[in-house]
């Protein structure tokens, strides 16, 4: 029988629970769950792809060997080729995610007959958003009920620089 697997592609910038939700309960119908970390530069992300891998790789170390952390640049039916699968894992939050993400799922589907999956966060999860957690660290707020130990630390050390670059 062959492995199940599925890429769970976003720019993750940083993780936060509700990535990490959708991450344990595509765990429970896949094998295998690929974390693409797309490169993105057009978004310009606060972190690295580098410092992005590096704290999922730490958020997801309970799951040994059945989640791949991976970073990429170029088409992602592309990147998909190399881990054989055509399954597309995506979290959804609003009717204005799932916009975006049908079209991109449409693509997908037209470019390699990709098929998209779309899963909602668990309800006390739904309201994160990379750019809030992002808000609340650069308004010192507490981010701890968001994101891991070790992503908090990265946003607080991060902050700290950008700070210290301004003065």
């Amino acid at each position: 029988m062959t492995a199940k697997i599925c890429v769970y592609p976003g720019t993750f910038d940083p993780v936060h629970f509700g990535h990490l939700d959708i991450v344990d309960r595509a765990l429970n119908i896949f094998d295998t769950v690929v974390v693409a970390l797309a490169e993105n530069p057009k978004k310009k992300p606060l972190f690295t792809l580098k410092e992005r891998i590096e704290m999922f790789e730490d958020a997801v170390s309970k799951h040994k060997g059945r989640v791949i952390v991976e970073g990429f640049s170029g088409l992602l039916v592309d990147f998909m080729k190399k881990y054989n699968t055509k399954i597309i894992v995506r979290g959804v939050r609003l009717f204005t995610d799932f916009e975006y993400e049908l079209q991109i799922a449409m693509t997908n589907y037209k470019l390699d007959k990709v098929e998209t999956f779309f899963m909602m966060p668990s309800q006390e999860l739904i309201h994160i958003s990379s750019t809030i957690v992002k808000d609340v660290a650069f308004h010192n707020g507490d981010v701890s009920s968001m994101v891991t130990p070790f992503v908090k630390s990265k946003l607080e050390e991060k902050v700290r620089q950008l700070r210290e670059a301004k003065e």
